[in-house]
């Protein structure tokens, strides 16, 4: 029989932002089993560090991504992503083949919420875009995963970290042009700033019970957005 020492479980989430934060993405962890609602499926994470210092460990907190699956599909949430992460479509080549390393040392800004779910916190990465000006470099003090000699307490704070439950203006969905029928979540930067400063002051002054679920998110997201773009 083998045995060894657990060490310490305890994991401290990245904390929340009020607004946009700096962020680099450092890792991209290899495929995973994992057993979904929709079954068992193959997926990786982008791990990002970001500006936030951790304080007791002296240096940067980590965040790690949803589960990707490795799919260049319009539909798939990778190809989302990709265009939040770059501020753009993939062109025809890229779609051709993405070589997903190519994202290491790319600066984004992020919005990170917690989610609590059966008295746990979570930290969730409720926003994303490309970082324009004067991107963040990794600290070098972040060692990546398939580096590493033992994986197993980085596999765990990965799982700790992704399985937040998405926030709630994510998950509304835009009634109305050329977004219709979309997540709020997976419209990009330019969109939820056009809906923001053109739909939002109309609709929140109509008062429509049918516009209320939208205008309640954009709202909320107007808020976190405020210190940076409004």
């Amino acid at each position: 029989m083998k045995l060894s020492e657990k060490k310490n479980s305890n994991f401290t989430p990245h904390p929340e932002s009020d607004a946009p934060i700096k962020a680099v993405i450092v890792d991209i962890t290899d495929l995973k089993k994992r057993t979904t609602q929709y079954g068992e499926k193959d997926e990786f994470r982008l791990v990002y560090e970001t500006e936030c210092k951790d304080e007791e460990n002296d240096r940067r907190f980590c965040i790690w991504s949803r589960g990707y699956t490795p799919s260049l599909n319009e539909k798939a949430a990778l190809r989302k992503d990709l265009k939040k992460i770059m501020g753009r479509e993939l062109t025809s080549a890229e779609l051709d083949e993405f070589d997903v390393e190519c994202l290491i040392g790319h600066g984004v800004k992020l919005i990170v919420q917690h989610e609590h779910k059966d008295d746990k916190t979570y930290a969730n990465i409720s926003f994303i875009a490309p970082d324009k000006d004067k991107p963040l470099k990794p600290s070098g003090k972040y060692k990546r995963i398939k580096d590493r000699d033992d994986k197993a307490d980085d596999e765990a704070a990965e799982e700790k970290e992704a399985e937040a439950p998405a926030s709630d203006w994510q998950a509304v969905i835009v009634h109305i042009g050329k977004y219709k029928g979309k997540k709020l979540g997976d419209v990009d930067e330019g969109g939820v700033k056009t809906l923001i400063e053109k739909w939002l002051p109309t609709a929140a002054a109509a008062g429509n019970q049918g516009d209320a679920a939208l205008v309640a998110a954009l709202t909320e997201l107007q808020g976190v957005l405020t210190e940076a773009d409004y």
